[in-house]
């Protein structure tokens, strides 16, 4: 099996965020696989990392927001989403943001959604939460970034935990 085959699909980049009671502050990660699952409920799914600490935070709390990232938005969010853990770092200090429904959502993206979780799926290392959509927002009329958009052009790497993520040899 190639897993290089993936690289042809499209995503695009965006940072999920969760309330983490532990520590009184939203938490997030970077992903690239969200998608909108139906129009009405508006439905949505994301794909988060068993070991990632916002995974724990929307086990907890039961909801997520997503934060859809543009072309223009800073590339140190990824970066600080990405790679970082929210266990000991707010992720979310010196970025404009702001509280949607008790979570934090970035003003740097082309827009938002907060979502209850109404559903999960387990596979081997991810939980894919299915989300009925409880308010949401276009912030900016930009391009979206796109996964290829952040390794072509911005020349990002991928994350061990990312679903996508394949090692290099």
């Amino acid at each position: 099996m190639d897993p290089t085959v993936f690289f042809d699909m499209s995503y695009g980049v965006y940072v999920v965020s969760a309330y983490d009671a532990e520590n009184g502050r939203s938490t997030g990660c970077t992903a690239n696989a969200v998608m909108q699952v139906t129009a009405e409920p508006e439905t949505v799914a994301v794909s988060i990392n068993h070991v990632n600490h916002t995974h724990a935070c929307i086990e907890k709390e039961g909801k997520f927001a997503v934060s859809i990232l543009a072309e223009t938005s800073k590339p140190l969010i990824i970066g600080t989403f990405g790679f970082r853990s929210g266990r000991d770092f707010d992720k979310f200090a010196g970025f404009d943001a702001r509280e949607v429904d008790g979570i934090k959502v970035l003003n740097d993206a082309c827009g938002y959604f907060v979502c209850e979780v109404v559903q999960k799926m387990e596979t081997a290392t991810h939980t894919v939460f299915l989300g009925k959509v409880i308010a949401g927002e276009r912030l900016q009329k930009a391009a979206p970034m796109t996964y290829a958009y952040y390794h072509n052009v911005i020349k990002g790497k991928t994350s061990k935990n990312a679903p996508t993520y394949v090692k290099e040899s």
